[in-house]
């Protein structure tokens, strides 16, 4: 693991030290887990591009492109189900 060096504001610091305090968990992680999440990882990047590749192919939606049902009909459909 590679160590980094910050200039920051000591009066900001002890506040995230105190908050992170708090919170259970240390400025370092909380830095770490920053730049984990902004950085991401292949698999995450690749499966979040997967996700969205989905989502802009499907042919269904709530703008109506692609839909065959409307909510009313669906509510009436359901009304006539037997109620136990």
């Amino acid at each position: 693991m590679s160590n980094l060096t910050l200039k920051i504001d000591a009066e900001m610091l002890k506040r995230a030290r105190i908050r992170a305090l708090d919170n259970g968990t240390s400025v370092n992680a909380l830095v770490r887990q920053f730049l984990e999440d902004y950085a991401g990882t292949d698999d995450r990047r690749r499966a979040v591009e997967r996700f969205l590749d989905i989502g802009a192919r499907a042919t269904t939606g709530s703008d109506g492109r692609g839909r065959t049902w409307e909510r009313d009909s669906l509510y009436q459909e359901r009304s006539r189900w037997p109620h136990s």
